[in-house]
């Protein structure tokens, strides 16, 4: 299963790990995703959407 939002489309995002001698190692952010019920189409659906989603009221919960 992809670490991608179902709402907006939010994912994993890449970096650095920086250590204190500056040596680099790849690194991944992934978003705060939670499984919700969701209306979709007025039948409820399990869908991962992050907390940002489902904060600024972009879904609407079922149940």
């Amino acid at each position: 299963m992809a670490r991608v939002c179902s709402v907006c489309g939010k994912g994993p995002i890449t970096g650095n790990n920086v250590s204190h001698a500056n040596n680099r190692t790849k690194r991944r952010w992934y978003p705060n995703l939670q499984t919700v019920r969701v209306l979709v189409k007025g039948s409820p659906r399990r869908v991962r959407a992050c907390t940002q989603c489902i904060r600024s009221g972009r879904i609407t919960k079922a149940g």
